[in-house]
């Protein structure tokens, strides 16, 4: 079996978009993702366990002070400036980031922020850290030699956040957190993200380092989010030289090129031998999914992640995207059989 972490409190993220007309709708990361992939996991495998309190001392490993307090106090400082619902950024600096003093929240948004896509509701600190804590709590096993994959139900989703930035849905980024954890517990560590959108948030963090080794594939970047970061051409930096990959492919991907990426991948990752991988899964590679763009079934996620259990290599697998609600449990659910079975 795959142990199987989550944390009711992640439930607790429920920012809404504003309407023309005044009204609110869910946002598209909303709480309906994770009740189908709980549905879906818990019939087949078994109720999730709650996660263990790991502290701050992992996270701050990877996101900045600074950062941290921004995130923890963004939506009270948004209420206290006169501001109604989720804290939201509107205005950007459009080539470089000065080390500025900005006392108005509505600066701080945007100078820790990429995109307007990422608002800060009243539980979104709350579920942010709570998502953290499930990812380190399902290392666990992994690090005890119980189980050769461990499943960490995030939500939000982290591969879009930066050290000191969110964006794309994402506030901490679980699998960074996780990985550098592992890091620092003396693993060699791969990362590999399959998520539609490229982890740019990871491969950032990782840039300039040999481990953990960052793999990914993911839509094109000429076309798709988050555009300025995932082309081919990134390769690390520094003394992460050569230990980034990205392999970016174009709309309408089905399994039979999707699987010839995912060979160059592994073959990659068994170059660098990694004693443990942590795996950013996101399910809107889905053909159905409403936001993305490739052509991938159900049943092919269990090869998939068969595939990638073949490496032999213990694996975290961290939640990032997938927003076909109705197909969203089945598809997770068939990725976990690549490993159970």
């Amino acid at each position: 079996m795959i142990p199987i972490f989550y944390d009711p409190v992640q439930r607790g993220h429920a920012p809404a978009v504003e309407l023309h007309n005044g009204g609110f709708v869910p946002f598209a990361e909303s709480i309906d993702r994770v009740d189908s992939i709980l549905a879906a996991v818990t019939a087949a495998f078994g109720a999730p366990s709650p996660p263990g309190a790991h502290g701050m001392a992992a996270v701050e490993r990877v996101h900045g002070a600074d950062y941290l307090a921004f995130l923890a106090n963004a939506h009270a400082d948004w209420l206290a400036a006169g501001r109604p619902g989720d804290a939201m950024p509107y205005v950007f600096p459009a080539v470089g980031r000065r080390d500025l003093r900005l006392d108005r929240i509505d600066g701080r948004l945007g100078r820790y922020a990429i995109d307007v896509g990422t608002p800060i509701a009243a539980g979104t600190w709350a579920a942010a850290l709570a998502g953290a804590q499930v990812a380190l709590s399902a290392l666990a096993p992994l690090f005890e030699g119980a189980a050769r994959a461990s499943f960490a139900l995030c939500r939000p989703p982290g591969h879009h956040a930066g050290a000191d930035y969110c964006g794309g849905y994402c506030y901490l980024n679980n699998a960074a957190i996780a990985a550098q954890a592992a890091v620092d517990a003396g693993r060699r560590v791969a990362v590999l993200d399959i998520d539609y959108h490229h982890g740019n948030g990871t491969q950032d963090i990782f840039s300039g380092v040999a481990n953990p080794l960052f793999v990914s594939i993911h839509a094109d970047p000429a076309t798709d989010y988050p555009f300025y970061w995932g082309h081919a051409d990134e390769v690390g930096t520094g003394d992460g030289s050569g230990f980034t990959l990205n392999l970016p492919l174009p709309h309408g991907t089905q399994y039979p090129a999707y699987r010839a990426a995912l060979d160059v991948a592994l073959a990659r990752i068994a170059v660098f031998a990694p004693d443990m991988m942590v795996i950013s899964f996101g399910a809107d590679t889905f053909g159905g999914d409403p936001i993305s763009n490739f052509a991938l079934q159900t049943g092919d996620y269990t090869p998939i992640a068969a595939a990638i259990a073949a490496l032999g290599v213990p694996c975290l697998i961290v939640m990032e995207g997938g927003y076909a609600v109705s197909a969203l449990g089945d598809n997770v659910v068939a990725f976990l059989k690549g490993f159970a079975g």
